[in-house]
């Protein structure tokens, strides 16, 4: 149940978030919104897997 959730999720955050790989985004320079994004979709990306 738990996983299926997560992947789901994914899938959402695959389609509205933006990926800020592909804008080739410096961490050093993201604003706190952008950090909060990549670590609520590498929260979902790792729990998804497991």
């Amino acid at each position: 149940m738990k996983k299926t959730l997560f992947k789901l999720l994914a899938k959402l955050n695959k389609t509205v978030l933006p990926s800020f790989a592909k804008r080739q985004l410096d961490l050093s320079k993201a604003s706190k919104l952008q950090m909060a994004i990549i670590g609520w979709r590498y929260f979902v990306t790792t729990n998804a897997l497991d």
